[in-house]
């Protein structure tokens, strides 16, 4: 039987192979177009690098407004970056993998910032804010008479918050005394849940922050780290090493740090800007901190604890916000139910609950512009 394929005719064949090529050419320059399109606009950033000890350069200085950072990280752990204010995080970058890049886009007031450098025993770099004709021609701050009684509401909300923060705290140290290792498990997520509720205002005390929760990952030593501390300690203890031994003096000073930061909330000026941007700072920092019970497995309780604080955020300026811009309201509460949504799946979706606190914090974003209180 013969065969009506035939073998391509040497006249043939370098045509063949010529539009083989052309095809593979092709293929990698759409692959390189879509690469292109998917990486971050570094256009004007200003670049950072984070080593295993510092940052490359250590001093910085960009002119007031809105500035872009493209922050690397040359080490070989997970790293964070932040702007502070003092003890307060005014931006921040969380969990860039080693070899990595991220960008942080943030409108800076003029004054003089120290900047985090990895590990939470590197030293600390100094940004500088210079003031420009715009930035001094700027309004001070926006007129607070429609905001009084947000600002007030908002205040009552975290004053209850940083209470039962309080009280578990106390409750995870008496289960802990006693020996009671399922009731430690028990009240530790309770504790843990309450300080999730609070994650919108725990960046404005970083020093009782880096205390009650810090990730080993950001300590030199570790787990085994002198700073590594609070809640964090005690789930590694309870969950990881299923053992209260050493736990009982680091539980009582969870309970002091912890009632030193309601002192703190107490003491809190809260401003009609920080209302939308700390919960889109939050939104954010979920989206790429991961998981918040890294040895207990299960965040869901931490994750809507937080989602119920950015839903009292939203509350609060809803009536505002709704008047202003109807469709932004709108945006805002959509995403906060996509948000639960993707935390209550089964079984979890870690993507989607990242994509959705993204969204979130974006549709947050957006709020501030639609009340005025941006340029």
């Amino acid at each position: 039987m013969t065969s009506s394929a035939q073998a391509p005719s040497g006249r043939l064949l370098p045509l063949l192979l010529g539009t083989g090529g052309l095809l593979v050419l092709g293929g990698v320059a759409l692959f390189w177009f879509a690469s292109a399109q998917n990486r971050p606009e570094t256009a004007g950033a200003v670049e950072v690098t984070v080593t295993a000890t510092a940052c490359e350069p250590m001093a910085l200085e960009v002119p007031a407004g809105t500035a872009r950072f493209l922050i690397r990280n040359a080490s070989d752990r997970p790293v964070e970056w932040e702007i502070l204010n003092g003890v307060m995080v005014v931006a921040e970058r969380e969990n860039i993998a080693p070899g990595f890049s991220s960008v942080l886009s943030e409108r800076l007031k003029p004054g003089v910032y120290d900047i985090t450098c990895g590990l939470l025993s590197n030293p600390r770099g100094k940004l500088t804010v210079r003031a420009t004709a715009e930035s001094a021609a700027e309004t001070a701050a926006p007129p607070l008479r429609d905001f009084l009684g947000p600002l007030s509401e908002r205040k009552v909300q975290l004053m209850k918050s940083a209470g039962r923060f309080v009280g578990a705290t106390q409750a995870l140290e008496r289960a802990i005394t006693a020996s009671d290792l399922a009731a430690a498990k028990t009240a530790w997520a309770e504790a843990a849940a309450h300080w999730a509720s609070l994650g919108m205002v725990a960046p404005r005390a970083a020093d009782l922050q880096n205390r009650i929760a810090p990730q080993a990952a950001w300590l030199a030593g570790r787990e085994a780290d002198p700073a590594f501390s609070g809640l964090s300690r005690i789930e590694y203890g309870l969950f990881a090493q299923a053992s209260l031994d050493g736990l009982a003096p680091v539980a009582a000073a969870l309970a002091t740090d912890a009632t030193e930061f309601q002192s703190r909330v107490k003491a809190l000026d809260g401003t009609p800007e920080a209302l939308a941007a700390d919960a889109a700072r939050y939104a954010r920092s979920l989206s790429e901190t991961g998981s918040l019970a890294v040895y207990a497995g299960e965040d869901r309780g931490q994750l809507s604890a937080a989602l119920d604080s950015l839903d009292r955020a939203r509350a609060v300026l809803d009536p505002l916000l709704s008047a202003a811009d109807p469709a932004q309201a709108q945006t805002v509460g959509a995403a906060l139910t996509t948000a639960r949504e993707a935390i209550a799946s089964t079984p979890a979706d870690p993507k989607a609950a990242t994509e959705a606190f993204a969204a979130l914090a974006t549709a947050f974003d957006g709020i501030n512009a639609k009340l005025g209180l941006e340029p």
